[in-house]
């Protein structure tokens, strides 16, 4: 780490060409990546990106930072690059995340704006060079599930019937995902991806997976998020607010509100497989195990809608009785 650290001032100072700065760092997230915050010598800031190029590929970011900058939402503007050496000096948008700032005075605010750049995202971002978010990969990511959360986290064997109840519901899951209209998908809007900023809000960050796939996906990202939690009801209202601003903008038309909120219930089933799956990923293989402690926040999203759909009933039966009392240990609000 400390020979990457001096490669990027290296490359700060012989290639970008800044003087008197100094760097510490801002952040690091689930990937290789790391972010730097470097202050020039005039007090302003710039965000440099540490992104090995042998683990990750910087030109997906840049590819959807250049698309949504031209739809006039706030993200990091690319300002230098070295592809070869996976470094980026970005656009500095705070540190102030939404995480840091959502409460029951500020909610109704900071998630207005979310969902009104949503909005402008599903709206008008094209497709072009954004991967297709098929039912291959919404199966290889629902795979993250019994295969490191349960398997190799929880060391739990699964019956026979109870695998047969998971492939049933991974097919319930990737048809209704499939049939929704298809939109620029961000991937992971939520709240430690938003950032509150000066007009216009949010900074919007961490979108170089992103991917043309269903349209309720970001939504369920956003209003379920896997680090903070609303009631029930109040999510219900602010994704049929989304359901109606998305109608006037084109990008819903014929469907009625009960069909918009399963298509939200289960894609939100979808995802909170996946990212338990993910966050049991990031503690075995990554040594990372401060997620933990996000999984029964996330798989209780699905306790809370599994009683609307009877065909997920195996589901919650598996989660209540033999997943759930095995993450007893693990903090959750």
């Amino acid at each position: 780490m400390m020979q990457r650290l001096g490669m990027l001032e290296n490359w700060l100072a012989t290639q970008v060409g800044l003087t008197g700065f100094s760097i510490e760092a801002a952040s690091g997230d689930a990937s290789f990546r790391r972010y730097f915050r470097v202050t020039l010598a005039d007090g302003s800031t710039r965000i440099a990106m540490d992104a090995p190029p042998e683990k990750e590929d910087c030109r997906p970011f840049i590819r959807v930072a250049e698309k949504l900058e031209r739809l006039g939402l706030n993200v990091p503007t690319v300002y230098a690059r070295d592809l070869e050496q996976g470094f980026l000096l970005l656009k500095d948008l705070g540190s102030t995340h939404y995480l840091d700032a959502l409460n029951t005075q500020s909610a109704e605010r900071l998630y207005g704006d979310a969902l009104g750049a949503l909005v402008v995202i599903q709206a008008c971002a094209s497709e072009d060079g954004l991967p297709a978010y098929d039912e291959a990969l919404l199966r290889q990511e629902m795979a993250l599930f019994p295969d490191w959360l349960l398997t190799r986290q929880l060391g739990l064997e699964l019956f026979g019937d109870e695998v047969r109840m998971l492939e049933d519901v991974f097919e319930l899951l990737v048809a209704n995902a499939l049939e929704q209209p298809q939109v620029c998908v961000h991937r992971d809007y939520h709240s430690r991806n938003l950032l509150v900023t000066p007009s216009p809000s949010p900074g919007i960050i961490d979108f170089q997976d992103a991917v043309y796939g269903p349209v309720t996906y970001d939504l369920v990202s956003l209003l379920r998020d896997c680090y903070i939690s609303w009631p029930m009801a109040q999510v219900e209202a602010w994704a049929l607010g989304y359901f109606h601003l998305a109608k006037q903008s084109g990008v819903l038309r014929d469907q009625d509100e009960a069909h918009f909120l399963r298509w939200f219930d289960l894609m939100g089933v979808q995802r909170q497989l996946k990212a338990s799956g993910i966050f049991a990923r990031l503690n075995r293989r990554d040594g990372k195990p401060g997620y933990l402690k996000d999984i029964p926040r996330t798989l209780g999203y699905i306790l809370d809608v599994a009683g609307k759909y009877p065909q997920l009933s195996g589901l919650a039966q598996l989660l209540g009785e033999r997943v759930m009392p095995r993450l007893a240990g693990y903090a959750s609000d």
